[in-house]
């Protein structure tokens, strides 16, 4: 049983998820989770067992000395509120922890279980994959779901994917199946520079989660961050004459499958992310799931499908492999780069 004791009344609330490992590449997921926590003051009110669902020979304890005292902390999955407030306050249920060992069932309707007791309305799980895309461009993100409602009033890609999936593709078929709607946002993380942290994919993953729900998230240093990264890996790349032409040739294809209507539609997004900061935040989305602010500005139109096959929920980024076998590109050395796998020890991911 649930007890939810301490929990204020909550409004509008949202669950956004994010789980490190094989779903975390650069760990730019989990890390937008801890960002928002962070910034709003999040207080955590309940922790899964972590008996339950973790093997720790996979996800191993820590041993840390506290006054002198050593204490161990386990690998689990935490549950924090956040309180926006402002003209239109709405409540943030974030979830982070390590993608489960095991039980994934269970663990899925455990987490449903308290968005259905704290009334969350929406469920909002974050990702990233390795793709085939140069850092010197925007990273892509998409927004994904499997409810063919939610995609037509919200403006996401309806899935289509077949093959291997991580949880977040399991708790977003959970939410679906238990009546909640569920959407997934998937950032592209270069894999020729896949180590964390990633700040640009991080901010591009929280600039999309605030055209989603409508709130104006403080984004710190993050964009700075993200400038300092892109610089930083523009010089280890301008160092290996491979490596810059593989960047240059990703470049060029990334533009040519470029289309007028998504450059138009990034330019949208952009101003009225501009004007949304500038008017000192937004509301919620309105009936409908159309971001508005004031009433008086919609959403950008969504964008048209490309010409390719599409790619499905685990591989929303048309410049993702299907197959987890090595990219053919060159990658950065490994003291200057790290491995070129997402940052858990999982040897391939379907992202």
């Amino acid at each position: 049983m649930i007890e939810l004791e301490g929990v204020p009344e909550l409004v509008d609330p949202v669950m956004v998820a994010a789980f490190e490992g094989w779903n975390d590449a650069g760990d730019a997921a989990s890390t937008a989770v801890a960002h928002l926590d962070k910034e709003w003051k999040g207080e955590v009110f309940a922790a899964l067992d972590a008996e339950d669902y973790y093997d720790f020979q996979v996800n191993r304890p820590t041993v840390f000395l506290e006054g002198g005292v050593r204490k161990i902390t386990w690998p689990t999955t935490r549950l924090s509120v956040v309180r926006v407030g402002g003209d239109k306050p709405r409540d943030l249920v974030l979830v982070r922890g390590i993608e489960p060992s095991m039980r994934w069932r269970s663990f899925c309707n455990e987490i449903l279980g308290f968005a259905h007791e704290l009334g969350v309305e929406l469920v909002v799980i974050m990702g990233a994959l390795l793709g085939d895309t140069p850092h010197t461009r925007p990273v892509p993100v998409s927004g994904v779901t499997s409810d063919p409602d939610l995609a037509r009033t919200m403006d996401l890609e309806e899935t289509k994917y077949e093959g291997p999936t991580g949880i977040v593709g399991i708790l977003q078929e959970a939410c679906t199946h238990a009546g909640v709607p569920a959407v997934s946002l998937w950032a592209a993380v270069p894999h020729y520079v896949s180590q964390p942290p990633n700040p640009k994919a991080t901010l591009a993953l929280l600039n999309r989660l605030e055209d989603l729900i409508g709130l104006r998230i403080p984004l710190g240093d993050l964009a700075e961050d993200a400038r300092a990264w892109q610089v930083g890996v523009d010089q280890l790349a301008a160092e290996d004459s491979e490596v810059a032409e593989y960047v240059q040739s990703l470049e060029e294809a990334r533009d040519t499958a470029e289309l007028p209507e998504a450059s138009g539609e990034a330019i949208a997004r952009e101003f009225e992310r501009y004007l949304r900061r500038r008017d000192g935040g937004g509301g919620p989305p309105q009936a409908g799931g159309h971001a508005t602010d004031g009433g008086e500005r919609t959403r950008p139109p969504k964008r048209q499908p490309r010409t390719e096959p599409g790619p499905g929920p685990e591989e929303p980024v048309q410049e993702q492999r299907q197959e987890p076998e090595p990219h053919p590109g060159p990658e950065l050395d490994e003291e200057s780069s790290g491995e070129s796998g997402p940052s858990d020890s999982s040897e391939d991911r379907e992202d």
